[in-house]
């Protein structure tokens, strides 16, 4: 047994020395968990689930007539128990909140959700909410239009409407609109979880408000809800988990995860196991300079003084390094080729490889220790030398030796065919005299000309920086040929460099750059931009998708008390019936026939006090003919004739001809009327309004009457059918 130990021990110790001692490294048995289990979240899935049971369950409700019937008798008896408390000044409250809910108010929320996320810079969550809001204005909209639910029956509606009531827009728009200010302006914990309660108090009230009104369904509202929380909730979990991206109000990069907690100790018990380290503190450490992961110090045992280095990587780093990548290709092309990673494993393998290359290429970097599994293809561990006692070369003494040692480095990179490709002062260390490079994770093999000559010159700048440019240049004269140097100073421009240096050169009065080019032999810049198909694909694919992202779901920022309904046609359909509940004192609704060539319908809007809808024509233009009914209108002006529509009265105002050709018609009736307002464009011929007679006709409201009351039992309420409340 000893002897087995003492090998494993052994074979476990990378080239080079070890800092600590080790232990026998455990695999982890077969089913067991991994230090770090991914988070499986019960009320994402069940809000899910809930969501695809109330839309799977309304579509096939309403495909079934006895199970539509029962539905809506449910949903009736639920209205009438509220409407038995209706007084007025409840009804007051209720019609105050269902307007600042369904109004501007929440157009404000919205906005505010939108500006104060752009404050605090949280462009990822901005997006995720967008993304959410057009996700919920596709996908509501198919179930809306799909559904195209009538108003409730049996009880009388004293709130106005608009448009269908399932699922209701106004309590999934309020409800993504509160869930974006849980998600994207409150931090995590207590804080979140009292957010979340207060958003359920007001969304109840809201619903609650709604329902007493009698304006949607008891499901109407709970459908709602269930798509307001369960789009955002699964978009911000997905794409913005609080591990990776959390809602704090401190300065620091995003790319920093917090090391605490569970994750601490899931990352003592990985690099226990698989590399035999008792780690005894996580740290982190130079956070500053790092963009791209999360650097740590670990505290090994073996004394006070001994130590590893790690760097954390997640899948939220992959994500990111695919989006940087992607972005620098539409901003400047691509002078070598830059595939993103696909995943986090893949990722810590190649810095490891790299480290490892670079090593066997003579380049002083840390010493690999291997690679961690914190949580499988989410999160890796890459653990290195920790170089005790080195500083910065920002901060360090640069003397000749330092200089030579830097421009030897790059040297040994050409020689090898390798670019390091992010040359900055965070990754170039100094310890006793002896220059050391680390961060190997963007290192290339086989790169660009043109990213080898980039490489050359970040490291005289850098060199520069803390010494003297001529000293820089008399000293790179020993390494490379004064071609070699021009061309170094024509590519290293702009964002050729890393935005450290930059800030770097920025801080320093002196022309570092311009004093190298003066210094070398005069060569023309080298072109940063390259353009390609692909680029130029992006180019204009991944601008128009965000453009139409953003309209579509800025469109979720306004009202959503109306969002359309069908016309209504000659029969019993959803539309007619809506029309009727509209005006429910009208004997007839206005609906429109088979059209005649040339015609169709344009649109239609039905709310509460009105059903409008439009005719276009291939000939009068769209628009054409207005027809809107509502339960009054004003007749005086207009001449009697005598009516085409059985049980009307028909008045005509006199035609106006000018720029357009103008007209009203309207048919009153008993409860109601129609006004037939017509507008043809610009040299449309009078000769059309013959036409006019076959364009529209009438449902009689009994017969909608007879049919709702004949397939689900209930009223239609109004003329013809009186209803309690």
């Amino acid at each position: 047994m000893s002897e087995d130990i003492e090998r494993t021990v052994s074979s476990a110790v990378p080239p080079g020395s070890v800092p600590a001692h080790r232990t026998a490294r455990q695999r982890r048995p077969t089913g067991a968990p991994p230090p770090l289990p991914h988070p499986f979240t019960i009320s994402t899935t069940a809000w899910l689930v809930l969501t695809v049971v109330i839309v799977a369950c309304a579509f096939l409700i309403s495909a079934h007539t006895p199970w539509l019937g029962l539905g809506d008798r449910a949903n009736t008896w639920c209205l009438r128990l509220l409407a038995e408390v209706r007084t007025p000044w409840l009804t007051d409250l209720a019609r105050g909140i269902k307007a600042a809910g369904g109004g501007w108010g929440v157009t404000v929320v919205g906005l505010s959700v939108v500006a104060l996320t752009v404050l605090f810079r949280r462009w990822r969550h901005l997006l995720v909410f967008l993304g959410a809001l057009f996700f919920l204005e596709i996908v509501g909209m198919w179930i809306y239009s799909g559904l195209s639910r009538p108003r409730p029956y049996g009880i009388t509606i004293i709130g106005s409407w608009g448009g269908y009531s399932a699922p209701s827009p106004p309590v999934a728009v309020l409800t993504i609109f509160l869930m974006g200010v849980v998600y994207c302006l409150v931090v995590p914990g207590r804080p979140r979880l009292a957010a979340k309660v207060a958003v359920a108090a007001l969304v109840a009230t809201f619903c609650l408000a709604r329902v007493y009104l009698a304006v949607d369904h008891p499901d109407d509202v709970l459908f709602g809800v269930a798509l307001g929380v369960a789009i955002p909730v699964t978009a911000f979990r997905y794409f913005t988990p609080d591990a990776i991206f959390p809602v704090v109000y401190r300065r620091g990069r995003t790319a920093h995860v917090d090391v605490s907690g569970k994750r601490g100790d899931a990352i003592q018990l990985a690099v226990r196991d698989q590399l035999g380290l008792t780690v005894l503190e996580v740290k982190p450490v130079g956070l500053e300079s790092s963009a791209g992961s999360t650097p740590l110090r670990l505290r090994v045992e073996g004394g006070s003084d001994e130590y590893v280095f790690a760097k954390l990587y997640t899948k939220g780093h992959v994500r990111a390094d695919r989006w940087y990548k992607l972005s620098r290709t539409i901003m400047y092309g691509s002078l070598e080729d830059e595939q993103p990673f696909q995943t986090v494993r893949r990722l810590a393998e190649y810095e490891d490889y790299a480290l490892r290359l670079l090593r066997d290429a003579g380049v002083r970097t840390a010493t690999p220790y291997g690679i961690v599994e914190i949580t499988p293809e989410r999160e890796y561990l890459v653990v290195t030398e920790f170089f005790a006692g080195a500083v910065e070369i920002g901060e360090a003494g640069v003397g000749d030796d330092v200089i030579d040692q830097g421009l030897r480095l790059i040297r040994r990179l050409w020689d090898a065919g390798i670019a390091h490709r992010d040359i900055k002062p965070g990754n170039l260390m100094v310890r006793d005299g002896e220059l050391l490079l680390i961060d190997a994770g963007f290192a290339q093999v086989r790169p660009s000309p043109w990213r080898q000559a980039v490489d050359l010159g970040n490291m005289m700048l850098v060199l520069a920086v803390r010494s003297d440019p001529d000293r820089v240049y008399q000293q790179a004269l020993r390494h490379f040929t004064p071609a070699e140097l021009s061309e170094a100073f024509a590519a290293t421009r702009g964002v050729a460099s890393p935005t450290q240096l930059r800030a770097f050169m920025k801080r320093d009065p002196r022309d570092l750059l311009g004093t190298f080019r003066a210094l070398a032999p005069p060569r023309p810049p080298i072109g940063l931009q390259r353009w390609s198909p692909r680029r130029i694909g992006l180019v204009l694919a991944i601008p128009a998708a965000i453009v139409a992202a953003v309209w579509v779901g800025g469109n979720a920022l306004f009202p959503a008390e109306n969002i359309g309904s069908y016309p209504p046609l000659c029969d019993t359909g959803h539309a007619t019936i809506l029309a009727a509940q509209a005006v429910p004192s009208a004997a007839l609704v206005p609906c429109v026939p088979e059209l005649p060539s040339g015609w169709r319908v344009g649109g239609a809007d039905v709310a509460s006090g009105h059903s409008v809808f439009w005719l276009d024509s291939d000939q009068a233009g769209p628009r054409a003919v207005t027809v809107t009914l509502s339960a009054a209108c004003d007749v005086s002006g207009n001449q009697p004739e005598p009516s085409d529509q059985p049980g009307t009265q028909r008045f005509d105002s006199p035609p106006t001809v000018g720029a357009r050709f103008t007209g009203l018609r309207i048919y009153t009736f008993p409860g109601g009327c129609a006004s037939y307002r017509f507008g043809f464009a610009p040299g449309a011929s009078p000769l059309l309004i013959p036409a006019l007679d076959g364009l529209v006709a009438f449902v009689p409201r009994v017969r909608l009457v007879n049919y709702v009351r004949a397939r689900e039992g209930l009223a239609l309420c109004g003329r013809g059918a009186s209803c309690p409340g």
